[in-house]
């Protein structure tokens, strides 16, 4: 088969998977509005950032952006880290030699540096007017509920912090509405963190970054595709209508979004207290995949007594990778490629996609032509989400603290959310295997 034909594949793998996510959901009747509007502006967003020279000029320049900050982000931790700060093969002006990859080092400090360039530009109202246009979009195109659209929007920016903006009305959301903002959270990536991805892959592949933000900005639509048809809504949501004005008017209340609980006196201020806030997402991420990695090992450990099957042993990554087999076909991978894909796309739900994104990049430096470039494309879409267990847990908490009252609801939804963000982000991988 040539590359057309697996494009088409992968193109028929959209409308398979959003099928999936219909029969496995409530079936009941769905609004053909937001079906309908979902797919286009996914698609068209796909379309701009594949297709058309201006938005990849856009994009690349976006990139290249990204990717200076980066290397801005590296002069405070070789300061501090000397040659520890420095990747494989690099070497600092005096000529010492990194001692080799080493990720709290030379990873973890640029998501500090990127958390007080997110509060700055949220600082500068910048993200602030960001979101709104992006909400505006999102509620004209989709016929979403004005706490939807907005939510939805701050998705692309924010994880959890994403709720908050519209904590006001999440006691009165519907069901429909709560899974909606669950599989945006989820099938998205926060910014800062954004910058552990492309770190792990920009060696690989120079575009990354800008890449990663298209992929962010492709999952909203598919996410609401996905919860759509998983549940439709069958009620009548409170901000049905447009989108609050005092959420409008606010534009992100430093309350809201519980960047500092005073408002910053200047710059300075802005850029510590967004530092400090890198230092404990930092701390998480490295806390999260020291436990996260042990516990597997732990378990992949009492899996090792069971009988070998096929001359291996029996692992966590490859039961999930058996699972989500059948999905490396829907988005246009090759046959030779499925086996490592599958392992990679099944890894993210215990070990994140923090590890599932090195490993896809070890992968493809070691094993010259893993993938096809279209093929890696597709998998860096489908791989960029808040998709794994510790995710649920982080999500479901955040949102239990902000409405206790709907704990019981909010539990029930949120393994239900983690079936649809996992669905919502291998319809974006279809569409990067259809174009890319």
């Amino acid at each position: 088969m040539n590359e057309i034909e697996y494009r088409g594949i992968a193109f028929t793998g959209f409308f398979i998977i959003s099928f999936i996510a219909w029969a496995t959901g409530n079936r009941d009747q769905i609004n053909k509005k937001t079906i309908l509007g979902s797919i286009f502006l996914a698609w068209a967003i796909g379309g701009m950032t594949f297709w058309l020279p201006w938005t990849r000029k856009a994009l690349e320049w976006i990139n290249n952006i990204l990717l200076s900050l980066l290397q801005a982000s590296q002069k405070g931790s070789i300061f501090l880290f000397g040659p520890l700060a420095i990747g494989p093969g690099e070497f600092l002006p005096d000529g010492t030699k990194s001692i080799g990859f080493v990720l709290a080092l030379q990873v973890l400090p640029s998501v500090i540096f990127f958390s007080s360039i997110i509060s700055l530009l949220y600082y500068l109202k910048i993200i602030q007017a960001c979101v709104n246009t992006f909400a505006k979009i999102f509620h004209k195109t989709m016929a979403l509920s004005g706490a939807e659209s907005f939510s939805a929007a701050a998705s692309i920016f924010f994880g959890i912090e994403s709720s908050l903006t519209i904590r006001n009305y999440i006691d009165k959301m519907s069901q429909s509405e709560l899974l909606t903002l669950i599989t945006c959270m989820m099938g998205t990536v926060a910014t800062t963190v954004m910058a552990v991805y492309v770190v792990a892959l920009k060696g690989i592949y120079p575009q990354i970054a800008g890449h990663l933000i298209s992929a962010s900005i492709i999952s909203i639509p598919c996410a609401v595709l996905i919860s759509k048809l998983s549940l439709p809504e069958t009620d009548s949501p409170q901000t049905l209508g447009a989108i609050p004005s005092n959420i409008a008017e606010d534009k992100f209340t430093n309350d809201s979004i519980e960047i500092n609980a005073q408002k910053p006196t200047n710059v300075i201020v802005v850029l510590m207290e967004g530092g400090s806030l890198g230092i404990k997402l930092a701390i998480s991420i490295a806390t999260l995949l020291i436990v996260i990695l042990g516990l597997q090992e732990v378990v992949d450990y009492i899996l090792k007594l069971i009988p070998q099957i096929a001359g291996q042993s029996i692992s966590i990554n490859r039961i999930f990778g058996w699972l989500v087999w059948p999905f490396t076909l829907l988005i246009g991978l090759k046959p030779e490629e499925w086996q490592m894909g599958s392992q990679i796309l099944g890894s993210r739900f215990v070990e994140t996609e923090v590890s599932a994104y090195f490993q896809l990049a070890s992968v493809q430096s070691v094993h010259t032509q893993a993938f096809s470039i279209r093929s890696f494309t597709a998998l860096t879409y489908s791989l960029c989400g808040f998709v794994h267990f510790a995710s649920l847990g982080i999500f479901v908490g955040g949102l239990t603290a902000i409405v206790p009252s709907r704990a019981k609801e909010i539990s029930v939804l949120g393994l239900r959310g983690l079936w649809t963000a996992f669905l919502a982000t291998l319809l974006t991988g279809s569409i990067a295997g259809t174009l890319a």
